[in-house]
Protein backbone atom coordinates (compact mmCIF):
# COMPACT_ATOMS: atom_id res chain seq x y z
CA UNK A 1 0.00 0.00 0.00
CA UNK A 2 0.90 3.77 -0.98
CA UNK A 3 -0.65 5.04 2.09
CA UNK A 4 -2.36 2.96 5.03
CA UNK A 5 -3.87 4.15 8.36
CA UNK A 6 -5.13 2.80 11.44
CA UNK A 7 -7.62 4.32 13.96
CA UNK A 8 -5.72 7.69 13.34
CA UNK A 9 -6.93 10.13 15.48
CA UNK A 10 -6.18 13.50 16.34
CA UNK A 11 -7.66 15.49 19.97
CA UNK A 12 -7.78 19.02 20.19
CA UNK A 13 -7.69 18.61 24.00
CA UNK A 14 -11.39 17.82 24.33
CA UNK A 15 -12.33 18.66 20.80
CA UNK A 16 -11.89 15.74 18.10
CA UNK A 17 -9.93 16.45 14.80
CA UNK A 18 -10.40 13.34 13.01
CA UNK A 19 -11.26 9.86 14.56
CA UNK A 20 -10.29 6.07 14.56
CA UNK A 21 -9.13 6.91 10.57
CA UNK A 22 -8.79 3.42 8.85
CA UNK A 23 -7.62 3.89 4.98
CA UNK A 24 -5.98 2.41 2.56
CA UNK A 25 -4.72 3.29 -0.89
CA UNK A 26 -2.75 1.40 -3.43
CA UNK A 27 -0.13 2.86 -6.15
CA UNK A 28 -1.49 4.26 -9.23
CA UNK A 29 -4.99 5.76 -7.92
CA UNK A 30 -6.54 9.32 -7.61
CA UNK A 31 -8.38 8.99 -4.25
CA UNK A 32 -10.98 11.50 -3.34
CA UNK A 33 -10.93 13.15 -0.11
CA UNK A 34 -14.57 14.71 0.89
CA UNK A 35 -16.26 16.31 3.54
CA UNK A 36 -18.14 19.74 4.78
CA UNK A 37 -15.98 22.70 5.98
CA UNK A 38 -14.68 21.30 9.56
CA UNK A 39 -15.27 17.75 9.10
CA UNK A 40 -11.54 16.62 10.04
CA UNK A 41 -9.89 16.63 6.28
CA UNK A 42 -7.67 19.47 6.44
CA UNK A 43 -6.32 17.69 10.33
CA UNK A 44 -6.04 14.29 8.47
CA UNK A 45 -3.70 15.59 5.50
CA UNK A 46 -1.71 17.77 8.28
CA UNK A 47 -1.09 14.62 9.46
CA UNK A 48 0.04 12.82 6.92
CA UNK A 49 2.14 15.30 5.67
CA UNK A 50 4.14 15.54 8.87
CA UNK A 51 2.66 18.81 9.86
CA UNK A 52 0.86 17.53 12.62
CA UNK A 53 1.30 14.60 15.40
CA UNK A 54 -1.26 12.12 15.75
CA UNK A 55 -2.72 11.57 19.19
CA UNK A 56 -2.93 7.88 18.48
CA UNK A 57 -3.18 5.06 16.02
CA UNK A 58 -0.68 4.45 13.39
CA UNK A 59 -0.12 5.50 9.94
CA UNK A 60 2.69 4.76 6.82
CA UNK A 61 3.24 6.63 3.72
CA UNK A 62 5.45 5.01 1.51
CA UNK A 63 5.95 1.98 2.71
CA UNK A 64 7.61 4.28 5.66
CA UNK A 65 5.87 5.16 9.34
CA UNK A 66 4.65 8.41 9.57
CA UNK A 67 7.29 11.31 9.61
CA UNK A 68 9.64 8.77 7.86
CA UNK A 69 12.44 11.70 5.89
CA UNK A 70 12.56 9.19 3.46
CA UNK A 71 8.86 9.20 2.99
CA UNK A 72 8.85 12.81 2.99
CA UNK A 73 11.18 13.16 -0.02
CA UNK A 74 9.07 11.45 -2.06
CA UNK A 75 5.80 13.09 -1.17
CA UNK A 76 4.65 16.27 -2.66
CA UNK A 77 1.99 18.64 -1.08
CA UNK A 78 -0.29 21.69 -2.36
CA UNK A 79 -1.52 23.53 0.87
CA UNK A 80 -5.32 24.54 0.18
CA UNK A 81 -4.10 28.13 1.80
CA UNK A 82 -1.08 28.70 -0.08
CA UNK A 83 1.26 32.25 0.08
CA UNK A 84 4.57 32.68 -1.16
CA UNK A 85 7.47 35.14 -1.42
CA UNK A 86 6.60 37.73 -3.34
CA UNK A 87 9.97 39.07 -4.04
CA UNK A 88 10.87 35.80 -5.47
CA UNK A 89 10.74 34.52 -8.99
CA UNK A 90 8.88 31.50 -9.73
CA UNK A 91 11.98 30.02 -10.62
CA UNK A 92 13.80 31.02 -7.36
CA UNK A 93 10.71 29.86 -5.41
CA UNK A 94 10.87 26.39 -7.15
CA UNK A 95 15.08 26.40 -6.38
CA UNK A 96 14.56 27.06 -2.62
CA UNK A 97 11.80 24.20 -2.40
CA UNK A 98 14.30 22.03 -4.51
CA UNK A 99 16.81 22.69 -1.81
CA UNK A 100 14.20 21.71 0.80
CA UNK A 101 13.76 18.63 -1.02
CA UNK A 102 17.78 18.01 -1.08
CA UNK A 103 18.15 17.66 -4.96
CA UNK A 104 21.21 18.12 -6.44
CA UNK A 105 22.00 21.21 -7.94
CA UNK A 106 21.87 19.29 -11.62
CA UNK A 107 18.23 18.10 -10.44
CA UNK A 108 17.17 21.59 -9.74
CA UNK A 109 18.56 22.49 -13.47
CA UNK A 110 16.64 19.79 -14.81
CA UNK A 111 13.27 19.32 -12.86
CA UNK A 112 12.71 23.28 -12.50
CA UNK A 113 11.90 23.63 -16.14
CA UNK A 114 9.98 20.45 -16.10
CA UNK A 115 7.50 21.60 -13.94
CA UNK A 116 6.98 25.45 -15.06
CA UNK A 117 5.92 23.52 -18.55
CA UNK A 118 3.96 21.08 -16.78
CA UNK A 119 1.99 23.06 -14.70
CA UNK A 120 1.21 25.77 -17.89
CA UNK A 121 3.75 28.65 -16.76
CA UNK A 122 6.52 27.81 -19.26
CA UNK A 123 8.53 30.90 -20.05
CA UNK A 124 7.15 32.87 -16.44
CA UNK A 125 9.75 31.74 -14.58
CA UNK A 126 11.62 34.83 -13.96
CA UNK A 127 8.59 36.66 -13.49
CA UNK A 128 7.85 37.92 -9.72
CA UNK A 129 5.34 36.04 -7.67
CA UNK A 130 3.94 38.83 -6.71
CA UNK A 131 2.93 39.87 -9.95
CA UNK A 132 1.48 36.32 -10.41
CA UNK A 133 -2.54 36.29 -10.57
CA UNK A 134 -3.83 33.53 -7.71
CA UNK A 135 -4.60 31.22 -10.45
CA UNK A 136 -0.78 31.34 -11.56
CA UNK A 137 -0.03 31.35 -8.06
CA UNK A 138 -1.58 28.01 -7.43
CA UNK A 139 0.48 26.62 -10.47
CA UNK A 140 3.77 27.57 -9.13
CA UNK A 141 2.57 26.00 -5.73
CA UNK A 142 1.92 23.16 -7.97
CA UNK A 143 5.28 22.84 -9.97
CA UNK A 144 6.56 22.54 -6.35
CA UNK A 145 4.37 19.94 -5.14
CA UNK A 146 6.02 17.86 -8.40
CA UNK A 147 9.04 19.37 -8.22
CA UNK A 148 10.63 15.71 -6.60
CA UNK A 149 9.13 13.90 -8.72
CA UNK A 150 6.87 12.22 -5.78
CA UNK A 151 5.35 8.73 -5.68
CA UNK A 152 2.52 10.00 -3.58
CA UNK A 153 1.01 14.02 -4.20
CA UNK A 154 -1.46 15.47 -1.80
CA UNK A 155 -3.64 18.25 -3.00
CA UNK A 156 -5.86 20.40 -1.12
CA UNK A 157 -8.10 22.20 -3.00
CA UNK A 158 -5.58 22.55 -6.10
CA UNK A 159 -8.32 24.06 -9.00
CA UNK A 160 -10.08 26.61 -6.81
CA UNK A 161 -8.34 29.79 -7.71
CA UNK A 162 -8.61 28.52 -11.69
CA UNK A 163 -10.77 28.88 -14.47
CA UNK A 164 -13.03 26.18 -16.23
CA UNK A 165 -9.90 25.48 -18.92
CA UNK A 166 -6.89 26.00 -15.53
CA UNK A 167 -9.27 23.02 -13.96
CA UNK A 168 -9.10 20.62 -16.97
CA UNK A 169 -5.21 21.31 -17.63
CA UNK A 170 -5.12 20.06 -13.64
CA UNK A 171 -7.37 17.15 -14.43
CA UNK A 172 -4.71 16.24 -16.63
CA UNK A 173 -1.72 16.46 -15.01
CA UNK A 174 -3.70 14.18 -12.00
CA UNK A 175 -4.56 11.70 -14.96
CA UNK A 176 -1.13 11.71 -16.25
CA UNK A 177 0.76 11.45 -12.82
CA UNK A 178 -1.53 8.05 -12.66
CA UNK A 179 -0.49 6.46 -15.70
CA UNK A 180 2.59 6.65 -14.39
CA UNK A 181 1.93 4.79 -11.57
CA UNK A 182 2.02 8.13 -9.14
CA UNK A 183 -0.77 8.63 -6.66
CA UNK A 184 -2.92 11.40 -5.83
CA UNK A 185 -4.36 12.02 -2.75
CA UNK A 186 -6.94 14.53 -3.46
CA UNK A 187 -8.99 17.28 -0.99
CA UNK A 188 -11.52 18.77 -3.31
CA UNK A 189 -14.92 20.96 -2.99
CA UNK A 190 -15.82 20.01 -6.57
CA UNK A 191 -18.22 17.06 -6.35
CA UNK A 192 -18.19 16.71 -10.14
CA UNK A 193 -14.26 16.75 -10.65
CA UNK A 194 -13.93 14.33 -7.76
CA UNK A 195 -16.39 12.12 -9.65
CA UNK A 196 -15.13 12.82 -12.75
CA UNK A 197 -11.25 11.29 -12.09
CA UNK A 198 -11.04 9.77 -8.98
CA UNK A 199 -10.68 5.92 -8.19
CA UNK A 200 -11.56 5.79 -4.65
CA UNK A 201 -13.23 8.01 -2.46
CA UNK A 202 -13.86 8.77 1.29
CA UNK A 203 -16.43 10.88 2.47
CA UNK A 204 -15.88 12.19 6.47
CA UNK A 205 -17.93 13.96 8.74
CA UNK A 206 -17.37 15.32 12.16
CA UNK A 207 -13.90 13.75 11.86
CA UNK A 208 -15.15 10.33 10.77
CA UNK A 209 -15.21 8.22 7.91
CA UNK A 210 -19.11 7.76 6.66
CA UNK A 211 -18.34 6.01 3.58
CA UNK A 212 -15.44 4.97 1.18
CA UNK A 213 -14.75 2.69 -1.74
CA UNK A 214 -14.24 2.13 -5.50
CA UNK A 215 -16.02 4.87 -7.03
CA UNK A 216 -18.07 2.51 -9.20
CA UNK A 217 -18.73 0.13 -5.74
CA UNK A 218 -20.72 3.14 -4.25
CA UNK A 219 -22.18 4.84 -7.06
CA UNK A 220 -24.16 1.48 -8.13
CA UNK A 221 -26.31 1.14 -5.34
CA UNK A 222 -29.23 1.72 -7.24
CA UNK A 223 -30.18 2.54 -10.90
CA UNK A 224 -32.90 4.39 -11.85
CA UNK A 225 -34.47 3.71 -14.74
CA UNK A 226 -37.28 6.05 -16.91
CA UNK A 227 -39.28 4.31 -19.77
CA UNK A 228 -42.32 5.64 -22.05
CA UNK A 229 -44.63 2.96 -22.84
CA UNK A 230 -47.61 3.23 -24.91
CA UNK A 231 -50.23 0.55 -24.35
CA UNK A 232 -49.45 0.18 -20.28
CA UNK A 233 -51.66 -2.58 -18.91
CA UNK A 234 -52.19 -3.39 -15.19
CA UNK A 235 -50.25 -7.04 -15.90
CA UNK A 236 -47.43 -5.17 -16.78
CA UNK A 237 -47.17 -2.82 -14.91
CA UNK A 238 -47.43 -5.34 -12.01
CA UNK A 239 -44.55 -7.47 -13.92
CA UNK A 240 -42.45 -4.34 -14.24
CA UNK A 241 -43.37 -3.59 -10.40
CA UNK A 242 -42.02 -7.42 -9.63
CA UNK A 243 -39.01 -6.87 -11.32
CA UNK A 244 -37.76 -3.33 -9.86
CA UNK A 245 -37.38 -2.22 -6.48
CA UNK A 246 -39.99 0.53 -6.56
CA UNK A 247 -42.49 1.87 -9.94
CA UNK A 248 -44.39 4.82 -10.35
CA UNK A 249 -46.44 5.23 -13.28
CA UNK A 250 -47.98 8.20 -14.84
CA UNK A 251 -49.60 8.05 -17.91
CA UNK A 252 -47.08 6.42 -20.55
CA UNK A 253 -44.11 7.35 -18.07
CA UNK A 254 -42.71 4.73 -16.25
CA UNK A 255 -40.10 5.53 -13.27
CA UNK A 256 -38.60 2.08 -11.64
CA UNK A 257 -35.65 1.94 -9.17
CA UNK A 258 -33.00 -1.20 -9.57
CA UNK A 259 -30.58 -3.21 -7.80
CA UNK A 260 -28.35 -3.32 -10.50
CA UNK A 261 -28.10 -2.59 -14.24
CA UNK A 262 -28.05 -5.63 -15.23
CA UNK A 263 -31.94 -5.74 -14.50
CA UNK A 264 -32.44 -3.57 -17.39
CA UNK A 265 -32.63 -5.60 -20.31
CA UNK A 266 -35.57 -7.59 -18.72
CA UNK A 267 -37.53 -4.75 -18.12
CA UNK A 268 -37.64 -3.78 -22.13
CA UNK A 269 -38.16 -7.84 -22.44
CA UNK A 270 -40.96 -7.44 -20.53
CA UNK A 271 -42.74 -4.68 -22.17
CA UNK A 272 -41.85 -5.87 -26.08
CA UNK A 273 -43.25 -9.70 -25.30
CA UNK A 274 -46.80 -7.62 -23.74
CA UNK A 275 -47.66 -6.00 -27.19
CA UNK A 276 -46.50 -2.68 -25.46
CA UNK A 277 -44.54 -0.21 -27.48
CA UNK A 278 -41.21 1.28 -25.96
CA UNK A 279 -40.34 4.42 -27.04
CA UNK A 280 -37.37 5.57 -24.63
CA UNK A 281 -35.66 3.93 -22.49
CA UNK A 282 -33.29 6.33 -19.69
CA UNK A 283 -30.56 5.07 -16.88
CA UNK A 284 -29.73 7.37 -14.43
CA UNK A 285 -27.16 6.80 -11.41
CA UNK A 286 -26.99 8.18 -8.06
CA UNK A 287 -24.77 11.17 -8.45
CA UNK A 288 -21.15 12.00 -6.25
CA UNK A 289 -23.36 15.12 -5.07
CA UNK A 290 -26.34 13.09 -4.19
CA UNK A 291 -24.79 10.71 -2.26
CA UNK A 292 -22.33 13.27 -0.28
CA UNK A 293 -25.56 15.21 0.64
CA UNK A 294 -27.61 11.86 1.97
CA UNK A 295 -24.81 11.00 4.02
CA UNK A 296 -23.71 14.26 5.41
CA UNK A 297 -27.52 14.96 6.17
CA UNK A 298 -28.56 11.59 7.27
CA UNK A 299 -26.15 10.79 9.30
CA UNK A 300 -25.08 7.93 7.17
CA UNK A 301 -27.93 5.58 8.06
CA UNK A 302 -29.19 3.13 5.82
CA UNK A 303 -25.88 3.49 3.60
CA UNK A 304 -24.88 -0.16 2.17
CA UNK A 305 -21.41 0.79 1.46
CA UNK A 306 -17.84 -0.14 3.47
CA UNK A 307 -14.81 1.35 3.95
CA UNK A 308 -11.35 0.40 1.62
CA UNK A 309 -9.62 -0.89 5.06
CA UNK A 310 -10.86 -1.99 8.06
CA UNK A 311 -8.81 -1.27 11.54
Amino acid sequence: MILETSNLTKMYGSKTGCSDICLAIDKGQIFGFLGPNGAGKSTLVKMLVGLLFPTSGTAFVLGRPLGDLEARRKTGFLPENFRYQEWLTGEELLSFHASLYKLTGEEKRRRIPVVLEQVGLGGKGKQKIGSYSKGMQQRVGLACALLPDPDLVFLDEPTSALDPLGRREVREIMMELRSRGKTVFLNSHLLSEVEMICDQVAIINQGRIMAAGAMDELLVETVEVEMQVEGLTPPLVNELAALSRSCHVNDSLVRLTLDAREQIPSLAVAVVRSGAHLFSLQTRHNSLEELFVNLIQGGGEGYAGSGPADC
